[in-house]
Protein backbone atom coordinates (compact mmCIF):
# COMPACT_ATOMS: atom_id res chain seq x y z
CA UNK A 1 0.00 0.00 0.00
CA UNK A 2 1.22 3.69 -0.48
CA UNK A 3 0.56 4.51 2.70
CA UNK A 4 1.84 3.88 6.09
CA UNK A 5 2.46 4.35 9.82
CA UNK A 6 4.80 7.58 10.18
CA UNK A 7 4.12 8.26 13.44
CA UNK A 8 2.21 7.23 17.07
CA UNK A 9 1.96 8.04 20.68
CA UNK A 10 0.38 6.66 23.50
CA UNK A 11 -0.65 7.85 27.00
CA UNK A 12 -2.31 5.79 29.81
CA UNK A 13 -3.57 7.90 33.00
CA UNK A 14 -1.04 6.89 36.16
CA UNK A 15 -4.00 5.84 38.46
CA UNK A 16 -4.64 2.10 38.96
CA UNK A 17 -6.44 -0.33 41.09
CA UNK A 18 -5.86 -4.25 41.81
CA UNK A 19 -8.43 -6.57 41.19
CA UNK A 20 -7.30 -7.44 45.10
CA UNK A 21 -8.61 -4.08 46.07
CA UNK A 22 -12.50 -4.91 43.74
CA UNK A 23 -12.69 -8.15 44.91
CA UNK A 24 -12.25 -7.33 48.82
CA UNK A 25 -14.99 -5.07 48.77
CA UNK A 26 -17.27 -6.73 46.74
CA UNK A 27 -16.62 -10.33 48.96
CA UNK A 28 -14.80 -12.14 46.18
CA UNK A 29 -11.29 -13.52 45.70
CA UNK A 30 -10.30 -10.77 43.30
CA UNK A 31 -7.05 -11.96 43.51
CA UNK A 32 -7.69 -15.52 42.11
CA UNK A 33 -9.95 -13.72 39.47
CA UNK A 34 -6.87 -11.31 37.96
CA UNK A 35 -4.94 -14.55 37.99
CA UNK A 36 -7.82 -16.12 36.13
CA UNK A 37 -7.99 -13.04 33.14
CA UNK A 38 -4.36 -12.00 33.73
CA UNK A 39 -4.73 -8.55 34.89
CA UNK A 40 -2.51 -7.64 37.75
CA UNK A 41 -3.67 -3.86 37.52
CA UNK A 42 -5.99 -1.25 35.93
CA UNK A 43 -5.48 1.84 35.12
CA UNK A 44 -7.96 4.57 36.49
CA UNK A 45 -8.63 8.00 34.55
CA UNK A 46 -8.82 11.03 37.01
CA UNK A 47 -12.33 13.28 37.48
CA UNK A 48 -10.61 15.37 34.67
CA UNK A 49 -9.70 13.00 32.46
CA UNK A 50 -11.78 11.18 29.67
CA UNK A 51 -11.68 10.44 25.74
CA UNK A 52 -10.71 13.54 24.24
CA UNK A 53 -7.67 14.11 26.97
CA UNK A 54 -6.01 11.25 26.71
CA UNK A 55 -6.51 11.54 22.42
CA UNK A 56 -5.00 14.65 22.57
CA UNK A 57 -2.35 13.67 25.05
CA UNK A 58 -1.19 10.60 22.78
CA UNK A 59 -1.86 12.85 19.59
CA UNK A 60 0.35 15.48 20.95
CA UNK A 61 3.26 13.23 21.51
CA UNK A 62 3.00 11.56 17.83
CA UNK A 63 3.27 15.04 16.39
CA UNK A 64 6.52 15.84 18.06
CA UNK A 65 8.04 12.57 16.87
CA UNK A 66 7.00 13.27 13.77
CA UNK A 67 7.92 16.67 13.46
CA UNK A 68 4.56 17.30 11.34
CA UNK A 69 2.99 20.19 11.05
CA UNK A 70 -0.44 20.06 12.80
CA UNK A 71 -2.41 22.25 9.57
CA UNK A 72 -1.25 19.69 7.43
CA UNK A 73 -3.44 16.95 8.84
CA UNK A 74 -6.62 16.47 6.79
CA UNK A 75 -8.50 14.35 8.78
CA UNK A 76 -8.96 12.86 12.31
CA UNK A 77 -11.27 10.32 13.73
CA UNK A 78 -11.46 9.37 16.92
CA UNK A 79 -12.53 5.58 17.98
CA UNK A 80 -14.15 4.94 21.19
CA UNK A 81 -17.16 3.20 23.24
CA UNK A 82 -17.26 6.12 25.81
CA UNK A 83 -16.93 9.36 24.24
CA UNK A 84 -17.69 12.01 26.80
CA UNK A 85 -20.83 13.40 24.39
CA UNK A 86 -23.48 11.58 22.84
CA UNK A 87 -24.29 14.04 20.15
CA UNK A 88 -21.38 16.13 19.93
CA UNK A 89 -18.07 15.06 18.47
CA UNK A 90 -14.67 13.99 20.38
CA UNK A 91 -12.81 14.37 17.44
CA UNK A 92 -13.09 18.36 16.87
CA UNK A 93 -12.04 19.11 20.13
CA UNK A 94 -9.00 16.82 19.83
CA UNK A 95 -8.30 18.42 16.62
CA UNK A 96 -8.35 21.89 17.40
CA UNK A 97 -6.63 21.40 20.63
CA UNK A 98 -3.45 20.28 18.65
CA UNK A 99 -4.11 22.74 16.14
CA UNK A 100 -4.87 21.01 12.99
CA UNK A 101 -8.43 22.79 12.40
CA UNK A 102 -10.44 24.37 10.18
CA UNK A 103 -9.05 22.73 7.14
CA UNK A 104 -9.88 18.94 7.57
CA UNK A 105 -12.23 16.32 8.08
CA UNK A 106 -13.22 14.68 11.65
CA UNK A 107 -15.27 12.08 12.93
CA UNK A 108 -16.00 10.23 15.72
CA UNK A 109 -15.72 5.82 15.14
CA UNK A 110 -18.17 3.67 17.16
CA UNK A 111 -17.44 -0.64 17.28
CA UNK A 112 -17.00 -1.74 20.39
CA UNK A 113 -12.79 -2.51 20.74
CA UNK A 114 -11.80 -2.30 17.09
CA UNK A 115 -13.20 1.77 16.51
CA UNK A 116 -9.65 2.49 16.50
CA UNK A 117 -8.42 -0.14 14.09
CA UNK A 118 -11.60 0.89 11.41
CA UNK A 119 -10.17 4.38 11.78
CA UNK A 120 -6.73 3.23 10.60
CA UNK A 121 -7.99 1.64 7.73
CA UNK A 122 -9.95 4.56 6.50
CA UNK A 123 -7.11 6.54 7.44
CA UNK A 124 -4.98 4.42 4.90
CA UNK A 125 -7.36 4.98 2.30
CA UNK A 126 -7.67 8.71 2.32
CA UNK A 127 -3.87 8.81 2.53
CA UNK A 128 -3.51 6.06 -0.27
CA UNK A 129 -6.05 7.78 -2.50
CA UNK A 130 -4.22 11.21 -2.13
CA UNK A 131 -6.92 12.92 -0.76
CA UNK A 132 -5.30 13.96 2.32
CA UNK A 133 -1.24 14.32 2.98
CA UNK A 134 -1.62 13.24 6.70
CA UNK A 135 -4.71 11.48 8.73
CA UNK A 136 -4.65 10.28 12.28
CA UNK A 137 -6.20 7.46 13.62
CA UNK A 138 -7.05 7.46 17.93
CA UNK A 139 -8.36 4.67 19.69
CA UNK A 140 -9.08 5.38 23.32
CA UNK A 141 -11.73 4.53 25.46
CA UNK A 142 -12.27 5.12 29.98
CA UNK A 143 -14.36 1.91 29.84
CA UNK A 144 -16.59 0.74 32.80
CA UNK A 145 -17.93 -2.05 33.94
CA UNK A 146 -20.84 -2.49 36.64
CA UNK A 147 -19.91 -2.20 40.12
CA UNK A 148 -19.00 -6.34 41.28
CA UNK A 149 -19.16 -7.50 37.43
CA UNK A 150 -16.71 -9.41 35.95
CA UNK A 151 -15.80 -6.53 33.47
CA UNK A 152 -14.76 -4.12 36.49
CA UNK A 153 -12.02 -6.47 36.71
CA UNK A 154 -10.46 -5.32 33.60
CA UNK A 155 -11.99 -2.08 31.70
CA UNK A 156 -9.52 0.39 32.06
CA UNK A 157 -8.61 3.86 30.47
CA UNK A 158 -6.03 4.74 27.92
CA UNK A 159 -5.30 5.46 24.29
CA UNK A 160 -2.92 5.54 21.08
CA UNK A 161 -2.73 7.71 18.45
CA UNK A 162 -1.26 6.93 15.02
CA UNK A 163 -0.37 9.09 11.82
CA UNK A 164 -0.73 7.94 8.56
CA UNK A 165 1.29 9.29 5.70
CA UNK A 166 3.33 8.45 2.87
CA UNK A 167 6.29 10.49 3.35
CA UNK A 168 9.19 9.13 6.16
CA UNK A 169 6.90 5.91 6.77
CA UNK A 170 8.36 3.73 10.01
CA UNK A 171 6.31 0.98 9.05
CA UNK A 172 4.60 0.07 5.96
CA UNK A 173 1.33 -1.45 5.64
CA UNK A 174 1.32 -4.43 3.50
CA UNK A 175 -2.07 -5.58 3.72
CA UNK A 176 -5.13 -4.92 5.39
CA UNK A 177 -8.73 -7.21 5.72
CA UNK A 178 -11.69 -7.70 8.03
CA UNK A 179 -13.89 -10.48 9.47
CA UNK A 180 -17.43 -9.55 10.17
CA UNK A 181 -20.54 -10.77 11.40
CA UNK A 182 -23.88 -10.34 13.73
CA UNK A 183 -22.77 -11.25 16.82
CA UNK A 184 -24.40 -9.81 19.81
CA UNK A 185 -22.11 -10.72 22.51
CA UNK A 186 -21.27 -7.11 23.98
CA UNK A 187 -24.05 -4.42 24.38
CA UNK A 188 -25.47 -1.25 26.12
CA UNK A 189 -28.17 0.49 24.48
CA UNK A 190 -28.82 4.71 24.85
CA UNK A 191 -28.96 5.81 28.37
CA UNK A 192 -27.79 2.44 30.05
CA UNK A 193 -24.85 3.66 32.52
CA UNK A 194 -22.61 0.14 32.09
CA UNK A 195 -22.74 -2.28 29.45
CA UNK A 196 -24.18 -5.48 29.23
CA UNK A 197 -22.04 -9.17 28.40
CA UNK A 198 -23.16 -13.01 27.33
CA UNK A 199 -20.66 -14.13 29.67
CA UNK A 200 -18.38 -16.90 28.20
CA UNK A 201 -20.05 -16.77 25.27
CA UNK A 202 -17.94 -13.53 24.47
CA UNK A 203 -15.54 -15.86 24.28
CA UNK A 204 -16.55 -18.72 21.97
CA UNK A 205 -17.66 -18.19 19.29
CA UNK A 206 -17.41 -13.91 19.50
CA UNK A 207 -13.60 -13.40 20.43
CA UNK A 208 -11.91 -16.38 18.89
CA UNK A 209 -13.86 -17.04 15.97
CA UNK A 210 -13.45 -13.83 14.73
CA UNK A 211 -9.81 -13.57 15.48
CA UNK A 212 -8.59 -16.91 14.31
CA UNK A 213 -10.81 -16.54 10.99
CA UNK A 214 -9.44 -13.30 10.01
CA UNK A 215 -5.83 -13.79 10.93
CA UNK A 216 -6.08 -16.81 8.79
CA UNK A 217 -7.99 -15.11 5.76
CA UNK A 218 -4.81 -12.34 6.15
CA UNK A 219 -2.38 -15.36 6.05
CA UNK A 220 -3.99 -17.05 3.04
CA UNK A 221 -4.22 -13.25 1.40
CA UNK A 222 -0.34 -12.78 1.77
CA UNK A 223 0.81 -16.12 1.92
CA UNK A 224 2.38 -15.92 4.88
CA UNK A 225 2.47 -18.21 8.26
CA UNK A 226 2.79 -17.27 11.86
CA UNK A 227 6.49 -17.74 11.70
CA UNK A 228 7.40 -14.88 9.25
CA UNK A 229 6.21 -12.48 12.08
CA UNK A 230 8.95 -11.05 14.60
CA UNK A 231 6.01 -9.53 16.49
CA UNK A 232 2.23 -9.85 17.03
CA UNK A 233 -0.78 -7.70 18.44
CA UNK A 234 -3.93 -8.99 19.26
CA UNK A 235 -7.16 -7.38 20.91
CA UNK A 236 -6.77 -8.04 24.58
CA UNK A 237 -10.27 -8.08 26.80
CA UNK A 238 -7.85 -9.50 29.43
CA UNK A 239 -4.68 -11.09 29.24
CA UNK A 240 -5.89 -14.42 28.48
CA UNK A 241 -7.56 -14.33 25.60
CA UNK A 242 -4.91 -13.26 23.79
CA UNK A 243 -2.17 -15.57 24.69
CA UNK A 244 -4.78 -18.51 24.19
CA UNK A 245 -5.55 -17.49 20.19
CA UNK A 246 -1.75 -17.08 19.95
CA UNK A 247 -1.30 -20.27 20.88
CA UNK A 248 -3.82 -21.87 18.84
CA UNK A 249 -2.52 -20.26 15.40
CA UNK A 250 1.04 -20.96 16.96
CA UNK A 251 2.59 -18.06 17.39
CA UNK A 252 5.56 -17.71 20.84
CA UNK A 253 5.19 -16.44 23.78
CA UNK A 254 8.68 -14.18 22.23
CA UNK A 255 6.40 -13.25 19.34
CA UNK A 256 3.34 -11.50 21.59
CA UNK A 257 6.00 -10.51 24.37
CA UNK A 258 5.79 -6.46 23.29
CA UNK A 259 2.14 -6.58 21.85
CA UNK A 260 0.42 -8.03 25.40
CA UNK A 261 0.20 -4.72 27.42
CA UNK A 262 -3.67 -5.76 29.15
CA UNK A 263 -1.79 -7.75 32.29
CA UNK A 264 -0.63 -4.10 33.40
CA UNK A 265 -2.85 -1.76 32.88
CA UNK A 266 -6.25 -3.42 31.90
CA UNK A 267 -8.30 -3.39 28.77
CA UNK A 268 -8.36 -0.31 27.40
CA UNK A 269 -11.23 -1.36 24.62
CA UNK A 270 -10.85 0.43 21.58
CA UNK A 271 -6.90 1.13 22.49
CA UNK A 272 -6.39 -1.95 23.70
CA UNK A 273 -4.68 -3.73 20.08
CA UNK A 274 -3.70 0.09 19.15
CA UNK A 275 -1.63 0.28 22.52
CA UNK A 276 -0.40 -2.74 21.88
CA UNK A 277 1.11 -1.71 18.38
CA UNK A 278 2.43 0.98 19.77
CA UNK A 279 4.71 -1.05 22.57
CA UNK A 280 5.75 -3.03 19.42
CA UNK A 281 7.01 -0.17 17.56
CA UNK A 282 8.62 1.06 20.73
CA UNK A 283 10.88 -1.53 20.69
CA UNK A 284 10.89 -3.20 16.77
CA UNK A 285 14.20 -2.38 14.44
CA UNK A 286 14.26 -2.32 10.91
CA UNK A 287 12.63 -4.89 8.66
CA UNK A 288 10.21 -6.22 11.48
CA UNK A 289 6.77 -8.25 10.03
CA UNK A 290 4.55 -7.22 12.66
CA UNK A 291 0.86 -8.61 12.92
CA UNK A 292 -1.89 -7.05 14.56
CA UNK A 293 -5.76 -8.38 14.74
CA UNK A 294 -8.21 -5.96 16.52
CA UNK A 295 -11.75 -7.64 17.69
CA UNK A 296 -14.85 -5.38 18.83
CA UNK A 297 -17.85 -6.85 20.18
CA UNK A 298 -21.06 -7.17 17.77
CA UNK A 299 -19.02 -8.45 16.48
CA UNK A 300 -15.74 -8.12 14.18
CA UNK A 301 -12.17 -8.04 13.32
CA UNK A 302 -9.56 -6.16 11.27
CA UNK A 303 -5.88 -7.89 10.85
CA UNK A 304 -2.90 -5.70 9.40
CA UNK A 305 0.19 -7.46 7.86
CA UNK A 306 2.56 -4.62 8.50
CA UNK A 307 6.56 -4.64 8.51
CA UNK A 308 9.01 -1.63 9.49
CA UNK A 309 11.46 0.07 7.86
CA UNK A 310 14.85 1.96 8.10
CA UNK A 311 13.04 4.71 9.27
CA UNK A 312 12.20 3.68 12.15
CA UNK A 313 15.81 3.90 13.28
CA UNK A 314 15.95 7.37 12.56
CA UNK A 315 12.45 7.98 14.93
CA UNK A 316 12.36 10.19 17.59
CA UNK A 317 10.70 7.19 20.13
CA UNK A 318 12.72 9.24 22.88
CA UNK A 319 10.08 12.27 22.80
CA UNK A 320 7.16 11.21 25.08
CA UNK A 321 6.85 8.47 27.34
CA UNK A 322 7.09 4.97 25.62
CA UNK A 323 4.16 2.43 26.45
CA UNK A 324 6.64 1.04 29.05
CA UNK A 325 6.71 3.58 31.36
CA UNK A 326 3.05 3.04 31.60
CA UNK A 327 3.61 -0.54 32.57
CA UNK A 328 5.73 0.20 34.77
CA UNK A 329 4.40 3.04 36.38
CA UNK A 330 1.41 3.91 38.25
CA UNK A 331 -0.45 5.56 41.50
CA UNK A 332 -2.23 2.74 43.39
CA UNK A 333 -5.80 4.01 44.75
CA UNK A 334 -8.30 1.99 47.25
CA UNK A 335 -12.00 1.25 45.66
CA UNK A 336 -13.12 4.12 47.59
CA UNK A 337 -11.15 6.53 45.83
CA UNK A 338 -11.85 4.64 42.13
CA UNK A 339 -15.69 4.91 42.65
CA UNK A 340 -15.36 8.37 43.23
CA UNK A 341 -13.26 9.20 40.36
CA UNK A 342 -15.40 6.65 37.88
CA UNK A 343 -18.84 8.31 39.53
CA UNK A 344 -19.52 4.84 40.73
CA UNK A 345 -21.85 6.71 43.53
CA UNK A 346 -25.10 7.96 42.49
CA UNK A 347 -27.83 9.67 45.17
CA UNK A 348 -31.64 8.85 44.79
CA UNK A 349 -33.47 11.94 43.69
CA UNK A 350 -35.98 13.08 46.11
Amino acid sequence: MDAGIVSYGAYVPRYRITPGEIGRVWGADGDSIGQGLNVLRKSVPAPDEDTITISTEALRTALVRGGIDPQQIGAVYVGSESHPYAVKPTATVVAQAVGATPHMTAADFEFACKAGTAAVQTCLGLVGAGMVRYAVAIGTDTSQGAPGDALEYSASAGGAAFVVGREKVICRVLRTLSYTTDTPDFWRREGQRYPSHSGRFTGEPAYFRHVTECARALFDAAGTAPKDYAHVVFHQPNGKFPQRVGKQLGFSDAQMRYGLVTPYVGNTYSGASLLGLANVLDHAGPGERVLVVGYGSGAGSDAFDLETTDEIARFERNHGKPVQYYLDHGVEIPYAVYAKFRGKIHMAED
